[in-house]
């Protein structure tokens, strides 16, 4: 009975054992087993790759649960109304002290308030009051000043919104709003 070739190892020259070089018996590849993959090997790996993929959903809600257990975010004073003036930002930080945000004064008693950065890749956006609208100057995007929608280059989602609150004669903030699209 002769061997299964496929089991047979060859050097890849094709020369017979006693010519070929001593680093090829110092170092042998045994082709057919080199790809051969055992029944245990892909479930052992496919079972590995499935925990993997449980772990990161988990994870992903433990996340979105921490999230919603953190509550709504606070109420900050954030300027006086005479303190900006119409056609001019004030940037300030909201709801945490590293989460940069623009006020911008429209008209007499409008304002609105966007985060500053960018959806895209969260470069700090400018305002441009007098064209009514937010570049990102990183990548040319836009947004509508009045809306917070991407109006063109690569942003896709709108701004989160500042939900603003006049009292007397100062402004707060309020809460955020997330569009999904």
């Amino acid at each position: 009975m002769s061997p299964d070739p496929e089991q047979m190892t060859l050097p890849p020259d094709g020369k017979p054992d006693s010519e070929q070089p001593a680093w090829r018996h110092d170092f042998p590849v045994d082709w057919p087993q080199d790809h051969y993959v055992a029944r245990r090997d892909f479930t052992k790996f496919m079972v590995l790759t499935s925990f993997a993929f449980v772990v990161g959903q988990v994870w992903i809600g433990a996340k979105n649960v921490l999230r919603r257990r953190a509550g709504l975010p606070p109420v900050r004073r954030i300027t006086e109304i005479d303190s900006v003036a119409i056609g001019t930002a004030l940037k300030f930080n909201y709801p945490n002290k590293d989460d940069a945000c623009l006020l911008i004064r429209t008209g007499d008693a409008d304002w609105v308030a966007y985060s500053q950065k960018c959806t895209h890749l969260s470069c700090a956006v400018v305002p441009e009051v007098s064209r009514g609208c937010l570049n990102c100057p990183c990548h040319e995007g836009a947004f509508d000043l009045r809306t917070g929608r991407a109006t063109s280059g690569p942003p896709r989602r709108p701004l989160p919104r500042v939900v603003l609150q006049v009292r007397r004669n100062d402004i707060y903030a309020t809460g955020l709003e997330v569009s999904p699209s």
